[in-house]
């Protein structure tokens, strides 16, 4: 493969990876106004945020078993096909109750790209240089959720929320028609494995990988904790408009992308592991900072500045925490990121549920939520899983397709 071509696959693997966080970040802005069009609570539209992180969570394990047996493209094709017929459901549907089986739908479709995403690059790269090819990816992913609110107000405020759903059914559409035609199987038949229910718990035996994915579903459940409570306590609490809220979500994504790309320039000079600790750190003191000026109601100002800082530290810790996590499953990489994935947005989904406690005053719950996650997920990491280094063992042994041996993907769009 060319360096053009591998440019070529690493921006589609860029474009899967984000379908899963568009599919919530795009409608976060018109939150409030599916809830006055379909008279429902607020608690009960946050439903559906967290419906389609359950569908993500339950799609993480079909997915990467499947995509272990029977090859990358095939399940990723069906995946695809799925998004598109749950987003022209979402954007049809005529009750709450409806919404929230279609976004279920939803999450699981998405949940099929990203985790064969990953499984690709896990196929071809580990150590730093899966680091710098997980940072080159989880920037587009970045550079969607700075556009998708924005774009999300946009489409909100000229044709309503269902225009939003219209939207994801055309994007996936085509997303689908590119990946037929360019998508390499990164996968040939004589590496291919067998699907068994035992799959999940032999990976038990590899501690880093489980101490790093427990990291990550705290640094989710801080992430989602954010997305779901920020609309209502932005909009409805500080008096924002759906455009307003659209700009800060926007710049908030923005320090997120800037984090990935610091990320992975510093991950040629530096080790993964220092990188994640300092991420942790970084956001642990910003979430804590950000409950402080809650509880101290220190004013919108402070608050948008302390949410910028928890917020860009997630970006930060991402590529490195699932570099470190499936450095050692290279012969059944698409099992170990769909319970990598699992773990991921079983945080995101308690965090969801957690900063929707509050009600008509989600404030206090969404901060203390994001604080609470950010500290487990420091503390997690300090922990003797995170610590250790086990070489690849008997069903570990690291390797490459070696048609593609020579095909380096890593930092593609960063160099």
């Amino acid at each position: 493969m060319t360096p053009k071509g591998a440019r070529a696959t690493v921006l589609l693997l860029g474009v899967l990876s984000s379908l899963g966080p568009l599919s919530v970040d795009a409608y976060l802005p018109g939150l409030p106004s599916i809830a006055g069009d379909l008279s429902v609570s607020t608690s009960t539209v946050q439903l559906t945020v967290t419906a389609c992180l359950v569908g993500l969570t339950a799609g993480q394990l079909a997915a990467g078993p499947l995509s272990d047996v029977l090859g990358r493209r095939r399940p990723l094709f069906a995946g695809l096909a799925l998004y598109v017929l749950a987003s022209v459901l979402c954007a049809v549907a005529t009750d709450a109750t409806s919404l929230v089986a279609f976004r279920a739908l939803h999450g699981v479709a998405g949940a099929f790209t990203t985790v064969i995403a990953f499984a690709c690059i896990g196929d071809r790269e580990t150590g730093a240089a899966a680091a710098r090819t997980f940072s080159s990816v989880m920037l587009q992913v970045g550079v969607v959720r700075v556009l998708a609110p924005l774009t999300g107000a946009l489409l909100l405020g000229l044709a309503g929320w269902r225009a939003v759903f219209a939207a994801l059914a055309v994007l996936s559409a085509a997303v689908l028609t590119w990946a037929v035609a360019v998508m390499p199987e990164t996968l040939p038949p004589e590496q291919r494995g067998r699907s068994s229910p035992t799959s999940y718990l032999a990976l038990l035996r590899d501690p880093a990988l489980v101490g790093y994915t427990v990291v990550n579903g705290f640094v989710f459940g801080a992430l989602f904790a954010y997305l779901t409570g920020s609309p209502f306590v932005l909009q409805d609490l500080y008096g924002m408009s759906a455009q307003q809220y659209g700009v800060v979500f926007s710049v908030n994504a923005i320090g997120m992308v800037v984090a990935v790309y610091a990320s992975g320039l510093l991950a040629r000079r530096h080790a993964v592991r220092t990188l994640l600790g300092a991420s942790l750190a970084s956001g642990a003191l910003g979430s804590v900072a950000l409950l402080v000026v809650v509880l101290g109601d220190l004013g919108l100002p402070a608050l948008l500045a302390v949410q910028f800082a928890a917020v860009a530290s997630i970006g930060f810790a991402q590529p490195n925490t699932v570099a470190l996590a499936l450095e050692n499953q290279r012969s059944r990489v698409g099992t170990a990121a769909a319970g990598f994935g699992f773990v991921q947005f079983l945080g995101g989904g308690l965090g969801a549920l957690l900063a929707g406690l509050g009600g008509t005053a989600p404030g206090l719950p969404t901060a203390a939520a994001m604080a609470g996650f950010a500290l487990a997920a420091g503390a997690a990491f300090l922990l003797p899983p995170t610590r250790s280094r086990r070489p690849a063992s008997a069903g570990t042994t690291p390797r490459r397709n070696e048609t593609c041996e020579h095909d380096d993907w890593a930092g593609q769009v960063l160099r």
